[in-house]
């Protein structure tokens, strides 16, 4: 059995490496519809690309879900993706929503979504301050009320390795 289990499990390991590598090829050979920036306020204005409508190709885009209606998506300056640009209307809702095309001559339509927020993802937001969490927890931001709490701190434990050493010595308390 083990003759034979070898050579069927290294077979199946061949198969699955070679179909993982030829997926990402046909996927991206496939065309899609790409939406950017992603994620976008109400105002911003929004890219719309494929390739899968071909070299020279156009497509007619459909971004009535968001509130801005219909957009032409002609060739780029290297005529290889049909490109096109639409506005979010400023009323425009949190939300996602979808964005389609439909190529011109093969009828083949694509979606992808469009996320509307209320706030820019440019910049990353750091917190800032303590945290709120009602009684006890961290002193604060101040580093003078922080020295104070590790001194406190060193005066108890010191305190403390003294008193257990004095009676460790039989000195008694």
């Amino acid at each position: 059995m083990r003759r034979t289990a070898r050579p069927l499990t290294g077979i199946a390991l061949a198969v699955a490496a070679t179909a993982l590598a030829a997926a990402p090829v046909y996927g991206a050979s496939a065309g899609g519809l790409d939406v950017s920036p992603a994620s976008v306020v109400p105002g911003g204005q929004v890219t719309v690309r494929t390739a899968a409508c071909g070299d020279g190709g156009s497509a007619t885009g459909d971004a009535s879900a968001v509130g801005a209606g219909s957009l032409k998506l002609a060739p780029d300056a290297h005529g290889q993706d049909a490109t096109g640009r639409f506005r979010v209307p400023p009323s425009a809702q949190p939300g996602t929503y979808e964005i389609t095309a439909t190529c011109d001559g093969s009828g083949r339509r694509i979606t992808e979504d469009l996320v509307v927020t209320l706030s820019s993802m440019r910049g990353q937001v750091h917190p800032r301050g303590s945290v709120k969490t009602g009684v006890g927890g961290a002193l604060g931001p101040d580093p003078v009320q922080t020295a104070a709490g590790v001194a406190a701190l060193a005066v108890a434990a010191a305190g403390g390795t003294w008193l257990l050493h004095r009676r460790a010595r039989g000195d008694g308390i």
